[in-house]
């Protein structure tokens, strides 16, 4: 018992919290360097790595195999052309325009040959299909021009050929389908959205830190461009393997995790960066995950940014991801915003920034049991309270409302009892 009792402590005194002066705080938290209490470096250290869900680009590692019943790409053929790659698009471009013309070249060429046109090729008595049409590469290029409508006038279609009226309407017909579906398909891939993604910034940490006296996770989100994102909202998937109480178990399953879906605080304005909080509640997959326990979990927490394009229209998405080792308990986000001569500008140099803050060790559950009992709790990196809690209980009732705080003691010191 008095190992583990030291183990805790040195758990608890790893966050290494300080006093400090709210007005300072910015100022300080961009001086401040972590040195050996990293906590991502320092777990990163002790847990083997792991295969990411999702890249922090938002790729998912996801690769389908054995997949049997390949026909339904092609049911879709369009969005298949549109999935693939820029190389493979342009390779598919030029190979539906040259194969066309072949084709048609080919057919062109073999009208002329049974007509006979090839064997009287100068004969001004002969009226052949095609005018100055004299054997496959003039046929090749005679369909070029009707398929792309460029019309040099040297090679003409007469009206003595029926069976070439026909075909140059199917090729001009089939000329205009092929146009519009490749064009549309290249258009469709050169205005995806999928860049303007690219502007759009997640944190490289996600933290748990007390606001409002509550434990939150708060990860921030950002925005590179001064065109907005319309109608910007967000949403965090945990991932987390389970087994259910038959036993059954459930690989990468997804849980819903609330950033304001209730309240309306999912839907952003997006015009300077925002901390997305997740409050850790009884609804939470957190509520009774304690600093100890997030040290020995694995999952992966996803968060999905969509919104409409401001120039384009077109819905655009960007996602991204925190394993546990990159969820930082007891830090905060270092503020990014200040304000001038006439206008706020942000700072993106300390939009990873984060610093560290006095927060409880113990679940959310047991601090929420603690509140409820009116017990006033003063978070000092002392040894754990019996219910896993940091803090030295004063035992004293809660402060009458409407009564000062005392000076120098901040929110994030001091919690009253109230749930």
């Amino acid at each position: 018992m008095a190992g583990d009792s030291r183990n805790a402590m040195n758990q608890d005194m790893e966050i290494g919290v300080t006093p400090r002066d709210p007005k300072k705080i910015p100022k300080q938290a961009r001086d401040y360097i972590p040195i050996a209490t990293d906590r991502t470096r320092l777990l990163s250290e002790g847990k083997k790595p792991r295969q990411r869900y999702m890249e922090k680009s938002g790729k998912c590692n996801v690769h389908h195999g054995n997949v049997q019943e390949t026909y339904r790409y092609l049911s879709d053929l369009f969005t298949t052309l549109v999935d693939l790659k820029w190389r493979f698009n342009l390779l598919v471009f030029t190979m539906v325009y040259t194969i066309t013309w072949l084709f048609f070249g080919f057919i062109w060429w073999l009208i002329a040959y049974i007509r006979g046109d090839l064997d009287h090729v100068g004969d001004r008595e002969w009226i052949p299909c095609v005018e100055n049409l004299s054997g496959f590469v003039s046929a090749f290029l005679f369909s070029i021009e009707t398929e792309t409508t460029i019309g040099y006038g040297f090679r003409v279609i007469t009206e003595k050929c029926p069976e070439g009226i026909v075909l140059l309407l199917v090729q001009a017909i089939l000329g205009s389908i092929v146009n519009a579906f490749m064009v549309g398909c290249m258009f469709v891939k050169i205005s995806q959205p999928k860049k303007r993604a690219e502007t759009l910034m997640f944190s490289n940490n996600a933290v748990i830190s007390l606001r409002d006296e509550k434990l939150c996770l708060m990860f921030r989100v950002g925005d590179l461009r001064n065109s907005h994102i319309v109608e910007a909202s967000i949403r965090a998937k945990l991932i987390k393997s389970r087994q259910t109480k038959e036993g059954e178990f459930i690989p990468l399953n997804q849980t819903d995790i609330n950033v304001g879906f209730d309240t309306g605080d999912d839907r952003l304005f997006l015009v300077s960066p925002l901390i997305i909080c997740h409050e850790i509640n009884e609804k939470s997959p957190f509520w009774e995950m304690s600093r100890a326990q997030l040290t020995q979990e694995e999952f992966e927490v996803v968060v999905i940014l969509e919104g409409m394009v401001e120039a384009t229209g077109m819905t655009c998405q960007a996602r991204s991801s925190y394993m546990d080792t990159e969820v930082l308990w007891g830090h905060r986000f270092t503020p990014v915003l200040t304000l001038e001569k006439g206008f706020y500008e942000v700072d993106y140099n300390t939009f990873h920034d984060t610093y560290e803050t006095n927060t409880p060790s113990c679940c959310a559950k047991e601090l929420a049991e603690m509140k409820r009992e009116g017990r006033l709790l003063q978070y000092l990196p002392s040894p754990p309270l019996p219910g896993g809690c940091v803090g030295a209980e004063l035992g004293a009732e809660a402060e009458p409302e409407g009564e000062e705080e005392p000076e120098g003691l901040s929110g994030s010191q001091e919690t009253k009892g109230s749930a």
